[in-house]
């Protein structure tokens, strides 16, 4: 959640939106927008819809995103 919450303030500040103008466009509140971005939330379909309509972009490219690296394996007994 971290990571989709960094993607999205990084789509919506490339933009030059505050959080408060995203909301507006994607008939959200301003508290969700906060929230998405800071991974307190949980963000539903509806939601990412939303989202990728007022950044006019593909819901596909909303959630496309590098996650965080993976851990490194662990042998047992070491």
């Amino acid at each position: 959640m971290l990571a989709f919450g960094q993607h999205l303030r990084q789509l919506r500040e490339a933009r030059g939106w505050s959080q408060q103008a995203l909301a507006d466009v994607a008939d959200v509140s301003k508290p969700t927008i906060y929230r998405i971005e800071t991974a307190r939330y949980s963000v539903t379909l509806d939601v990412l819809v939303s989202l990728a309509q007022a950044l006019e972009i593909p819901l596909a490219e909303l959630v496309s995103f590098a996650g965080p690296a993976p851990r490194p394996a662990v042998e047992p007994g070491r």
